[in-house]
């Protein structure tokens, strides 16, 4: 995969409102699969879907801890990122407002 795919992949795996909601609640620490199903209520099968493609667009990592699955944001780099669009977003309703 070149340079612009995987950004593009990345992008495109970050704009989902699920996804998103994923991301933002791995923002502290990370978390069991087993949580991520308790704050999620989505079918496993639904979850594991989403957990998939952001780990392939290297949004989030995956470690075995004995038999559970933990999951974690890739790179802290990854809060940046949401962060500058959230920072857009408040700039963006701010201007509207006038």
């Amino acid at each position: 995969m070149n340079f612009d795919d995987l950004t593009i992949n990345i992008i495109k795996a970050l704009g989902h409102p699920v996804r998103y909601k994923i991301i933002k609640f791995l923002y502290e620490s990370p978390k069991c699969v087993c949580k991520l199903n308790e704050e999620f209520q989505f079918s496993q099968a639904n979850l594991s879907q989403h957990l998939r493609i952001l780990k392939d667009a290297s949004v989030l990592k995956s470690e075995k801890v004995g038999v559970e699955t933990h999951y974690s944001l890739y790179s802290e780099e990854i809060k940046n990122i949401i962060n500058a669009v959230e920072n857009y977003v408040g700039i963006v309703i701010e201007n509207a407002k006038r």
